[in-house]
């Protein structure tokens, strides 16, 4: 199946809408072409928000697996990386952290001023030549999270495909990329993801405690939130099949359109449901 009704609707009823989305099953026959579950756009580079802190939390283990850095390693939070919204540890007294708990503040509650902290002591400029040389051209973490943006900095903090980063969720569940040990690492962290409003919420999971089998599914993700943008991309299985996905909605501001994403993710969701036989 390639075509996906809601998604079209959704681009008809909002001018200006976009939607790139993609789902394979990875233990289709061929899952490269014949595991497609839906395609829409899946080329489309839209903003993705929070999404592109994956690169980062791949660059850290990378470094783990080269044996040139260690997730024991304390970090101290500076004050302009402090970041509220998005995370918790503006919330805590702690200043100095290890890596390990930094990254998993990351992919528990994406975490915005983790994120400054792990993007200084690893180098922006450095995620980013990673993300080339691992063969993502046209998804990327643009810069640390800032507010209010100052001229000249990057108008979105990540962009990506759903064509990339279902590859990435690919890569990652078979552990080409990394050493099978970082690649369940980062997997865990992601697991821990709290963030089940969008594709995910067709799974009904319980959103603090969904890593390993609830009702035969297991899910990790990652997603991204801003006032125009909604993006959500993982790994669903069932105890037989493996789905790796994304959807990414972006729409222009002023247009009324979360409720109705939203919706269409949750239709996203329920199709990889039905898939999956659950």
């Amino acid at each position: 199946m390639s075509a996906f009704a809601p998604f079209e609707e959704l681009e008809s009823r909002f001018e200006g809408l976009v939607v790139s989305a993609l789902a394979v099953d990875l233990d289709a026959a061929d899952a490269d072409t014949g595991g497609t579950v839906f395609s829409h756009r899946p080329d489309a580079a839209l903003d993705t928000a929070s999404v592109g802190k994956i690169f980062l939390l791949h660059r850290l283990l990378t470094e783990v697996d080269e044996g040139t850095r260690s997730l024991e390693e304390r970090v101290t939070r500076r004050p302009v990386e402090w970041m509220d919204n998005s995370g918790l540890w503006y919330l805590l007294q702690a200043d100095e952290l290890s890596l390990y708990d930094v990254a998993a503040l990351i992919g528990a509650v994406s975490d915005n001023a983790a994120t400054n902290t792990l993007a200084r002591v690893i180098g922006l400029p450095l995620v980013q030549e990673h993300t080339r040389r691992l063969g993502y051209e046209a998804s990327a973490l643009d810069d640390v999270v800032r507010w209010p943006l100052p001229p000249g900095a990057p108008r979105t903090l990540s962009h990506a495909t759903a064509r990339e980063l279902v590859r990435f969720v690919t890569r990652t569940a078979r552990a080409e990329d990394l050493s099978p040990a970082s690649a369940d690492t980062l997997q865990r962290w992601l697991g821990a993801g709290m963030d089940l409003s969008m594709v995910a919420s067709a799974f009904g999971l319980d959103p603090l405690a969904h890593y390993y089998f609830d009702r035969d599914v297991w899910l990790w993700n990652k997603t991204g939130t801003i006032s125009t943008v909604r993006a959500d991309t993982g790994l669903v299985m069932s105890p037989e099949r493996r789905i790796a996905y994304a959807v990414l909605v972006n729409w222009p501001s002023g247009i009324p359109a979360r409720d109705a994403a939203l919706a269409a993710m949750r239709a996203a969701g329920d199709t990889l449901r039905k898939h999956l036989a659950l």
